[in-house]
């Protein structure tokens, strides 16, 4: 498997919820219930901005003083969420960013598996 690859799946998601508005759930058609952080997705956004930044960010050292924009301070939300084809989604994020094309196999390998008691 190359490096920053995803295990293949064949799974679809058969429902997506956002439980709370930083939350969202996806049932899986082989059954299984992932929750996922809406922060987390934004950070693992697979866009390459987002991955060059993410390239930056280990090799810089910390600024001293860091400065944030207004939507920073709010919590993270999806705005929207498009499927691409049978492939992906599309997701907007409320901060404004939008070019991340989530791939089903990595929204399948990220979030928690939720079990059902």
């Amino acid at each position: 498997m190359a490096s920053g690859s995803w295990p293949m799946t064949n799974d679809l998601p058969i429902r997506l919820e956002l439980v709370k508005p930083t939350r969202l759930v996806i049932q899986w058609s082989d059954g299984e219930q992932r929750e996922y952080a809406v922060e987390d997705l934004r950070q693992q956004c697979p866009c390459a901005t987002c991955r060059e930044k993410r390239r930056e960010k280990e090799s810089a050292p910390p600024p001293l003083l860091s400065v944030i924009a207004l939507e920073e301070t709010q919590p993270l939300t999806i705005s929207a969420m498009q499927p691409m084809g049978n492939y992906a989604y599309s997701i907007q994020f409320s901060d404004g960013h939008n070019t991340g094309i989530f791939a089903l196999d990595l929204l399948k390998s990220l979030g928690s598996k939720m079990t059902t008691d």
